[in-house]
């Protein structure tokens, strides 16, 4: 069993805001559609770090978590800052439930497993340069990150919807709890068309970090084992 990930999908089958009027999103779901089939198995696990779809509410996100759950694999969803749809991870078991989607689950102060590690996060936040950061929001997701991570029974991977390191910006409250938990691995969306010349991949303080928004990968999913 394969663990893959891709953020950021914006899918928008329930309201009028597809993302191909932007240069590089050309037939985006298509692209998605693809390589989602052509690499995932029936017991891989995908993990969508936020921003799945543009519906303000469950019914206009409905018919993009249709599309998702006729794709192969355990789907795993982060709440991102375009995830309107999200009030609670409860209410977002019962409406998978409701629908029959089976292989959907919200990663929200909680963690999963994946063989010998723990898929934990949260959404984050982010010090945009030139920007005053809200520190409650910060300190509310910090804490949700040690929530999920103090659920893992196994070697946690982080996943985040924004990323803790953006330029010269260090997101402190986020970077502090992944040191304190000694992780590894920390996988990031959010940033796409001119933003991603501020990225940070790669090794950064023991860390190894890598931006998976879907049109930054091309719209493939990336393979993480």
């Amino acid at each position: 069993m394969s663990l893959y990930v891709i953020s950021d999908l914006h899918l928008s089958f329930g309201t009028n805001k597809p993302m191909d009027v932007f240069d590089g999103w050309e037939d985006y779901v298509q692209k998605i559609e693809y390589s989602w089939k052509a690499t995932v198995q029936t017991g891989d696990t995908v993990v969508i770090p936020g921003d799945v779809s543009w519906g303000i509410n469950l019914d206009q996100a409905e018919p993009d978590f249709e599309f998702i759950n006729r794709l192969p694999g355990r789907k795993i969803f982060l709440k991102g800052n375009h995830d309107y749809y999200f009030s609670t991870k409860n209410k977002m078991d019962v409406f998978f439930a409701d629908n029959k989607f089976e292989n959907m689950h919200f990663l929200f102060n909680n963690s999963y497993e994946y063989e010998e590690y723990s898929i934990c996060g949260t959404r984050g936040w982010v010090n945009e340069p030139g920007k005053t950061a809200d520190k409650k929001v910060l300190e509310r997701e910090a804490g949700r990150l040690k929530l999920s991570l103090d659920s893992a029974k196994k070697e946690p991977i982080v996943f985040l919807h924004y990323p803790p390191i953006f330029g010269p910006s260090r997101t402190v409250e986020i970077l502090n709890v992944l040191n304190e938990y000694k992780i590894k691995r920390v996988y990031y969306g959010h940033l796409h068309g001119k933003s991603c010349k501020y990225a940070v991949e790669g090794n950064v303080d023991g860390i190894e970090y890598r931006l998976v928004s879907s049109d930054y990968l091309k719209f493939n999913l990336l393979k993480i084992f």
